[in-house]
């Protein structure tokens, strides 16, 4: 073989490895569209967490997974009986592509509103770009369609529609603008507090120390943390289904007079777990920056 051939060889071979990089996402299962309580319904599949709110004056959407996932979400919408095109309202968890990358296609489809906690506006409307940590990723799954922001969003706003009324909670870290959300649902006459978690992981890569792109990551985890402990908290929801063990209680539904998702202790230990793997990481980016700092220039 030529020198040539072999040059272009391995070229080609190296762009099909890339191509398969870009286009890896975590396994998912398909999960059949189900009411959690109330007015609250499930949408999403076993991975990523999508939520549909229903009210007498249209509905509300939290996350879209990816551009190609919105199809599956309409699919959804629509075995439960519900209008796609009576979305109102589009809400996420977080500016990453699996949360908010197909919001260009439902705001097109829908004409909904979308709404957007501040500090994740600019990725939003950047198509992914100008995220902290993977703006400059070649993986192409981080980047979707520009959209522009209809509210911007603050912590502690509210977003009413109808009787229903949902809290947005910023709670940073994981993105800038991460957004915990919580509303009341009523089911058998009784009220139970819903938490819809945005993101309380620290991912692989991120820099908790001396993080140029985003100074105050650390106090924005532990502001999170902070925020997440005192809310009261009786159906225990999240950006993934993997927070809340959707497997598992998704398999009980139905089994048993007790609601398998009203979960408060559940809760407890979920966000204890991930506030004690947090402190874990900083203090091992903090003792990697102190024998940094003290290393001889010459060795």
């Amino acid at each position: 073989m030529s020198l040539k051939r072999l040059i272009y060889s391995c070229m080609f071979i190296l762009t099909l490895s890339y191509a398969f990089f870009v286009q890896a996402r975590p396994e998912s299962k398909a999960v059949a569209p189900f009411r959690i309580a109330g007015n609250l319904y499930y949408v999403g599949d076993n991975y990523q967490a999508d939520y549909l709110i229903v009210t007498s004056q249209g509905n509300i959407l939290i996350n879209s997974g990816y551009e190609a996932d919105v199809a599956k979400i309409r699919a959804s919408v629509e075995k439960l009986g519900f209008k796609f095109n009576d979305t109102k309202i589009f809400l996420i968890s977080h500016a990453h592509g699996d949360h908010n990358g197909g919001g260009a296609l439902i705001k097109k489809q829908t004409g909904a509103q979308y709404m957007v906690m501040d500090a994740d506006v600019p990725v939003v409307e950047s198509g992914g770009k100008t995220d902290f940590q993977y703006g400059n990723s070649r993986d192409l799954d981080n980047f979707y369609q520009p959209v522009k922001v209809d509210r911007i969003l603050h912590d502690g706003d509210q977003v009413k529609l109808a009787d229903t009324v949902l809290v947005a909670h910023h709670t940073g870290g994981h993105t800038k603008g991460c957004t915990t959300w919580t509303m009341r649902v009523s089911e058998n006459g009784k009220t139970y507090h819903v938490v819809i978690v945005g993101g309380p992981f620290v991912n692989p890569g991120y820099k908790l120390v001396n993080n140029i792109a985003y100074p105050k990551i650390a106090r924005d985890y532990e502001h999170m943390f902070k925020t997440l402990k005192s809310l009261p908290c009786d159906i225990f929801l999240g950006a993934h289904g993997m927070y809340f063990n959707l497997d598992k209680k998704y398999a009980l539904l139905g089994k048993d007079k007790k609601n398998p998702f009203v979960d408060p202790e559940g809760y407890k230990k979920f966000i204890a777990q991930k506030e004690a793997d947090f402190y874990s990481e900083l203090a091992r980016q903090n003792a990697v920056a102190r024998r940094d700092v003290n290393k001889p220039e010459h060795q």
